[in-house]
């Protein structure tokens, strides 16, 4: 048997530079390959590997191919933290007062295929069909899913999203739900203005808005029916035309009536992760101190650290008390 190239030593060193971007290791290239692997073995240890050779230290290193995810160098890590706390105690003061918790989001569908991993024989090119459709057929939709009934509510959009038609899809799940209604959405223009204003002020509306921290849309729930669709309706499917994106839409928001089981599932997110571990904290404080025109939730970590968390308003910070596992006061300053 021909032993490795690389000694261990000269191993480690490959694992380590492979865990950073390539220019780290002095190589203008933007992401790891094969050929920047051999780049890298040639220059530091003279030795001209083949493909094969570079992908099998890949993998015994222990590296796998993965599709990455975006990672949000803006978010606020300390208000993430806060905020999870926060929804800890909003989902069970939810759950105890009977009230709906709605994550919404909006989306644009094109008539383009929307180009996703496929099988395929080895050999044989990867390709997906496209008649080219203009950039105008394309459909846009409000949703919103509760993770609690795996319900889901949608509604189309004739243009682009603004304050009228994100005040509209309010009105939709407020008319579908009698129960007291809690959204909790991104901080997006579409999300502010004074038609969102004025219906808020309607009397005994019983609903409220919550805002997501900055640069968080992991924290969605809403985000993965986008991704279900798209795997659904228009992964390497060119619909060609604006009405045929309204007719499999049309059909693919019917279907989920049939499976709130695999919505909750399905869209469950990191923030409900956390939020359940956090269930755990018997004892601890949230302190909510209402501030107008804004509201300031510190929880009281066991080590007595306060994270500041700037939520909608006064009156969706005071649902906060009196929550299950969470021993709440209100302080007004």
């Amino acid at each position: 048997m021909v032993p490795p190239a690389l000694d261990p030593g000269e191993q480690a060193q490959v694992k380590a530079a492979v865990q950073s971007p390539p220019v780290e290791a002095g190589i203008e290239a933007a992401n790891w390959n094969w050929k920047v692997l051999r780049v890298f073995i040639g220059r530091h240890f003279g030795h001209l590997l083949c493909r094969s050779s570079c992908l099998n230290y890949l993998h015994r290193l222990g590296f796998v191919l993965k599709r990455p995810k975006k990672h949000l160098l803006k978010a606020d890590e300390e208000k993430r933290k806060a905020f999870a706390i926060f929804y800890a105690a909003l989902r069970a003061e939810a759950e105890a007062k009977g009230a709906k918790i709605f994550f919404v989001d909006e989306a644009h569908f094109r008539a383009e295929a929307d180009l996703r991993g496929k099988w395929v024989l080895r050999g044989e090119p990867a390709l997906a069909d496209s008649t080219s459709p203009r950039l105008g057929e394309k459909v846009t939709y409000y949703s919103g899913v509760c993770l609690e009934t795996g319900e889901v509510e949608e509604m189309e959009v004739a243009e682009t999203c603004t304050a009228e038609t994100s005040a509209a899809f309010l009105q939709r799940l407020r008319a579908n739900h009698p129960e007291v209604l809690i959204v909790i959405w991104d901080n997006a223009p579409a999300h502010h203005g004074e038609a969102i204003r004025t219906y808020l002020s309607t009397p005994n509306l019983r609903l409220r808005l919550v805002p997501l921290p900055g640069y968080s849309p992991d924290f969605n729930a809403d985000e993965a029916i986008w991704d279900w669709a798209r795997e659904e309706v228009t992964a390497n499917s060119c619909l060609g035309t604006k009405a045929k994106v309204q007719e499999k839409m049309e059909q693919f928001f019917l279907s989920l009536g049939q499976r709130t089981a695999e919505t909750k599932r399905r869209c469950r997110t990191l923030l409900q992760a956390k939020a359940d571990e956090l269930g755990a904290w018997k004892g601890t404080t949230l302190t909510v101190m209402a501030q107008r025109p804004h509201a300031w939730v510190a929880p009281v970590a066991p080590g007595g650290k306060v994270i500041p968390f700037r939520a909608q308003d006064a009156a969706t910070a005071g649902m906060l008390l009196q929550a299950n596992h969470v021993d709440s006061t209100l302080a007004l300053v």
